[in-house]
């Protein structure tokens, strides 16, 4: 029977669509045994051996930890992978997996939740009641700003539907810009220097690569407009943390809304804890009750399909492997 290590706190010992998926094919379904996030490499090796195949979350999957335990597939739920090296997983022969298309409109909501929390200053007004305070400053109106949408990918394109349904200006940069989607919705491709020196709000959908890292810095920072704001809904590693409280305190920045950061949890001592203008939330924006589900339940079937021979090619975000792709040497 067929093990599968199933990582993600919320899972912990849970039923859902992702264990039914899972039971019913006949595999056994394990979990880490306190039910937190693992990320040590040095336990995940531990919690790995005898495991056939993954549902993942965001453990640190190092070249070592795929060499030592090599198991079929890493089915990440959710569409980010960088927690997995990629190019060692295709050399060890494993496949990894992601769940396209399941949490587009929880991120879009969270995105527009988290530019709303600072546009009609929901945090510090929150704060100032319960210190019973009652101040009544002013903000800008959301309604006629420009928003720059940085990855106009399924989750950017959400984002922009919602913004222009709120009568926002949407302009947007991405190197596989879709012409069609943008024609039809009135969106304007920009470089990144126009995104930036054009928009009132940055809003971040892009994933983390050696050329994105820290896209977000002093430099790119000072060619923002004064009192715009920055969104972050993508990876942490996109955005020089420094930097933005520096912004902050300046006022160059009217706020951000930051789900992710570059060390997670946020340490308790980062100085955007301290700012009034940062809106932080616990890298919850593609998780609600639906799409929780639906990344299981997909999750859990690209496994299926990878054991039945069937390939979820829709899914796979390393195709280079599957000439030598095989079901793991632990299957019994």
């Amino acid at each position: 029977m067929p093990r599968i290590l199933v990582t993600p706190s919320q899972f912990h010992e849970q039923p859902g669509a992702y264990r039914d998926v899972l039971e019913g094919a006949g595999f056994e379904v394990v979990y880490p045994p306190d039910g937190d996030p693992v990320r040590d490499p040095a336990r995940l090796l531990e919690l790995l051996e005898g495991i056939d195949a993954v549902v993942a979350s965001v453990e640190p999957y190092t070249p070592r930890v795929l060499a030592e335990r090599r198991v079929s597939a890493i089915a990440r739920t959710g569409v980010g992978f960088d927690s997995i090296d990629v190019a060692a997983a295709t050399a060890a022969g494993v496949a990894v997996t992601i769940t396209p298309g399941v949490l587009e409109q929880s991120v879009a909501e969270h995105t527009l939740a988290l530019i709303l929390a600072v546009y009609r200053g929901l945090g510090p007004r929150s704060r100032e009641i319960h210190e019973g305070r009652w101040s009544r400053s002013t903000l800008p109106r959301l309604a006629g700003q420009t928003a720059g949408i940085v990855g106009l990918g399924r989750i950017g394109k959400r984002v922009a539907e919602l913004l222009l349904a709120l009568d926002v200006h949407v302009i947007a940069h991405d190197p596989f810009f879709d012409e069609a989607f943008a024609a039809a919705h009135g969106i304007r491709r920009c470089t990144l220097d126009e995104l930036l020196e054009r928009a009132d709000i940055v809003s971040l959908h892009s994933p983390c690569t050696p050329e994105t890292t820290d896209l977000i810095n002093r430099q790119t920072l000072a060619r923002m407009k004064r009192g715009s704001v920055l969104i972050n809904m993508a990876r942490g590693g996109l955005v020089d943390e420094q930097a933005v409280v520096e912004a902050l305190e300046s006022g160059h920045l009217l706020g951000a809304g930051l789900d992710v950061f570059k060390t997670e949890p946020l340490p308790v001592d980062s100085p955007l804890m301290d700012h009034d203008g940062a809106i932080l939330t616990t890298h919850t924006a593609g998780v609600d009750h639906q799409s929780l589900s639906d990344m299981g339940r997909l999750a859990a079937q690209c496994l299926v399909d990878l054991h039945a021979g069937r390939w979820p090619e829709a899914c796979v975000v390393n195709p280079d492997v599957r000439p030598r792709w095989k079901w793991s040497r632990w299957t019994k």
